[in-house]
């Protein structure tokens, strides 16, 4: 009972892995094709969802995470923020919702804020986002996800877990060096870069995207899977050939009937 136990744990364990890497390569190709974020569009949205109001300051970001600079049509490539006041103003929310149904913004939707609640929507490529904090209002001008995006996120994040499953149980099927060799490989690669993704997936959802994590990582991983590789094949060899050496008093008796 505790084998087969282990034996669930490890396949739950390599879907885990492999699913997550899946994942965020279905969010890269489910997000390639994004509306390139314009100079002047973020301001001419500003002026048309809140009319009358100016911002007390602004700032726009280009797509950089983890050392890597998305694309101009990556998801999450670019955005602009614009701030209202030193303190939350939480009758902006309705001001938004209330424009953006008139001009016909699709996906109105409320938003959980900490002072108060704010409003999303959709149009043109183009994804609004309006949050209250308690150090002031901030309207979020970015690229909307394509169509495809959750979908193939999606199927990248089921087929990464079937192959990760059927990986550990091959491995399993094999002789004990082997799949202890393959496991603990697979594990020191991906692990880290699983508990970054699932870290960042859980603060900000898909709002920020998560594959530059595993290439800033593969420059690192790859050196140091094939130099875990040497050490594990070097230990394994020490350990087999002292295992296939015979010692101690059954040596002994061998030597004295040769004798």
């Amino acid at each position: 009972m505790r084998h087969r136990l282990w034996q669930v744990a490890m396949l739950l364990l390599g879907a885990m892995l492999l699913g997550t890497v899946g994942l965020s390569a279905g969010s890269w190709y489910g997000g390639r094709g994004a509306v390139p974020l314009s100079a002047d569009r973020p301001q001419e949205v500003a002026a048309e969802l809140l009319p009358g109001i100016k911002p007390t300051g602004g700032v726009s970001v280009r797509g950089y995470r983890y050392g890597i600079f998305l694309a101009a049509d990556d998801f999450g490539s670019a955005r602009t923020e614009f701030h209202y006041g030193y303190r939350p103003d939480c009758t902006l929310s309705e001001q938004l919702r209330r424009n953006a149904v008139a001009r016909g913004w699709q996906d109105v939707r409320r938003v959980p804020g900490e002072a108060c609640d704010g409003w999303r929507a959709e149009a043109d490529g183009l994804l609004v986002t309006l949050t209250h904090r308690a150090t002031g209002s901030t309207l979020r001008v970015a690229p909307a996800a394509p169509d495809r995006f959750l979908a193939a996120t999606l199927v990248g994040a089921l087929l990464g877990a079937a192959a990760g499953a059927a990986l550990f149980w091959l491995v399993a099927r094999r002789r004990p060096p082997v799949r202890r060799l393959v496991r603990t490989l697979v594990v020191v690669a991906l692990l880290p870069g699983a508990v970054l993704t699932w870290s960042d997936l859980l603060a900000d959802g898909f709002a920020e995207p998560v594959w530059p994590i595993w290439r800033s990582f593969a420059g690192l991983l790859v050196p140091l899977s094939l130099v875990l590789l040497l050490v594990l094949l070097l230990v394994a060899s020490i350990v087999l050939t002292r295992t296939q050496k015979p010692t101690g008093p059954a040596t002994e008796a061998a030597d004295a009937v040769r004798g």
